[in-house]
């Protein structure tokens, strides 16, 4: 990367889509940064990933939960930092060989991707802390991968009531050391988004040496 574009901040605006991969040798080259969302099928990723970006489309929102089974990554202005979205978990009605597989190339990216530099876990503030979101939560304790929470739909509760949850899912998860961020976000009021975009903004910055 070119000290111009190290030095380049990084808009969330320009976010393009780039390409979908299957599989881990179908991912762009293993170089700069990633950051990765992930997230419960129903948990609004794609509606965060959008809001973030600013781009209405940009993450396939479906009535279907669970439809995108593919990895897909998108560009920004910073030549090399991308953002992915990875498929949903949970509502999918797909057969078990399939589900199986699309499991195996998930575990595939976690765990070998080395321009992973954060993952952001996207969950329901109405169904927080599920089996997956604790799975998640395990994997980057494991693997020393920074993690931000984006508590999303927080416009269904009453501030209190989700301030509330925010409290109680803050305390089971303080021992967690790689839990780094812990955000009431909404995409439909914008709640937490500019505090997730600094969040990623400084994810994206060259660690000091």
């Amino acid at each position: 990367m070119s000290a111009e574009q190290q030095s380049k901040p990084v808009s969330f605006n320009s976010a393009r889509f780039l390409i979908s991969a299957s599989r881990l040798d179908e991912c762009p080259p293993d170089d700069g940064v990633e950051i990765a969302f992930a997230g419960r099928s129903n948990a609004g990723k794609s509606s965060a990933i959008n809001c973030i970006t600013g781009h209405g489309k940009l993450a396939r929102t479906s009535k279907t939960p669970g439809r995108t089974r593919l990895i897909n990554f998108f560009s920004l202005n910073r030549e090399h930092c991308r953002l992915v979205d990875l498929p949903g978990y949970g509502y999918a009605k797909v057969s078990r060989n399939m589900k199986e597989d699309w499991q195996e190339h998930l575990g595939h990216y976690l765990n070998d991707r080395r321009c992973l530099r954060g993952l952001v876990l996207v969950m329901d503030i109405r169904h927080p802390l599920t089996e997956f979101d604790r799975m998640m939560v395990d994997w980057c304790e494991h693997n020393q991968v920074p993690l931000t929470i984006l508590v999303t739909k927080a416009d269904k509760l009453k501030f209190g009531q989700a301030k509330t949850t925010m409290l109680t899912i803050a305390k089971e998860l303080k021992q967690q050391q790689f839990v780094e961020n812990l955000v009431m976000f909404s995409a439909t009021t914008k709640r937490g988004l500019d505090e997730t975009r600094d969040i990623l903004s400084q994810w994206f910055e060259p660690p000091p040496r």
